[in-house]
């Protein structure tokens, strides 16, 4: 496909989503209608597809509509790109554009279209982050770094490093967590590598491996909303006994072929039988949330949550904190974590649980950024006492 072949499509795919397609069905569905599209193609559109959807409402206002065309040419005014050079119609480009398309649009100058924020989320951003929420939100609006955790089960950073460049796959270190390598050069080719293939790295995040490694001397764990179970296994590397739980299992479905590529042993448990085992000396509760701190991963996500959607998720944290305070043994640690940069998800549900019960201490709690190295993250970890 031709550079503006991809951009066709990419326009294509917008539509659906415009119509209220998923972003990642309509992804599909177009992949799977264009067998002509090699695997590089796919790549560039999906790079576009996702590109507009960090900046879908300033987007908008550069391109001066809210169709998947007038977004894309906001998308390339916005990178400083002629659309001219693009919407030719040759080659199965889009076609040139009007007059009217050539007058259209303007820089995003209202703070929610600048921000590519929704209204309603403006000021709870403000109140969470303070001076800092103008720079994450736009940080929010960048490609996501891919950070890779070195196993420490198998390898040392430096050996999975340099195994990584036999692959083709070069790193650097990452400051946020001794075992995060952050790719610079050959991400696309991580997933068919060896040193992926035969578990001597994983994909996770730096804050996510941060986390994990503050959680102190190893003893008997419990990842209380495992799904995927990246922190199961980010455990496990560092020689806890894990023990693994969603209240969808279907999430875990990859976890044991993953716990075998890493030489792991988890035990996987349905939620109704955690009662019935012997307590934990430490319960994670990565709990299901906006995930706000991830949104340059997965920006669709934003513009689909409500204040009604908001307000679910916060009683859905508090419903599993108080599953999780009953599996926690004396002297043992609570600890509860989101991807999200909102108080109202983070230091506030962790208040809530201390206003419900004498039993449990905060013993620190840390907030991670949104940059160059990283997502949003938070992470309290609290002592029961009796």
């Amino acid at each position: 496909m031709t550079p503006g072949a991809r951009v066709a499509a990419a326009i294509e795919v917008l539509d659906a989503i415009v119509a209220g397609q998923p972003a990642a069905q309509a992804l599909t569905r177009w992949a799977r209608n264009s067998r002509f599209a090699g695997s590089k193609d796919r790549a560039a559109v999906r790079d576009h597809v996702y590109d507009v959807l960090r900046h879908w409402r300033s987007d908008a206002a550069r391109g001066g509509g809210l169709s998947g065309r007038a977004r894309m040419i906001g998308r390339m005014r916005g990178l400083g790109v002629d659309p001219a050079g693009l919407f030719h119609g040759e080659g199965h480009a889009p076609a040139p554009l009007s007059q009217d398309e050539q007058q259209a649009g303007e820089a995003p100058i209202e703070r929610g279209v600048a921000w590519d924020l929704p209204d309603w989320l403006l000021p709870l951003f403000e109140e969470s982050l303070g001076t800092e929420a103008e720079n994450t939100a736009q940080t929010l609006t960048e490609r996501a770094p891919v950070t890779l955790r070195v196993n420490l089960a198998k390898t040392n950073v430096a050996d999975a490093q340099a195994r990584l460049v036999e692959d083709g796959i070069m790193t650097v270190a990452n400051p946020r967590a001794s075992t995060a390598l952050t790719v610079t050069e050959g991400a696309r080719r991580l997933r068919n590598s060896a040193s992926y293939t035969e578990g001597f790295v994983e994909i996770q995040d730096a804050s996510s491996q941060s986390a994990v490694l503050d959680l102190g001397s190893p003893g008997r764990a419990l990842d209380l909303c495992a799904g995927g179970g990246g922190k199961a296994l980010a455990m496990a590397a560092l020689g806890w006994s894990v023990t693994a739980s969603d209240i969808d299992a279907a999430r875990m479905k990859d976890l044991p072929h993953r716990a075998a590529r890493g030489g792991h042993d988890i035990s996987i448990h349905a939620q109704e039988d955690l009662a019935d085992l012997p307590k934990f000396d430490l319960v994670f509760v990565d709990a299901p949330c906006s995930g706000a701190g991830t949104w340059r991963r997965t920006p669709d996500a934003k513009w689909a949550l409500t204040p009604d959607r908001l307000d679910t998720l916060v009683a859905i944290q508090r419903e599993v904190l108080t599953k999780a305070v009953a599996l926690v043994a004396p002297g043992g640690t609570l600890v509860y974590a989101t991807c999200s940069v909102l108080n109202l998800e983070n230091d506030a549900q962790k208040q809530w649980l201390l206003s419900q019960t004498s039993s449990f201490v905060l013993r620190e709690q840390r907030h991670w950024s949104v940059d160059a190295w990283g997502d949003g993250f938070y992470a309290a970890h609290l002592t029961r006492e009796v």
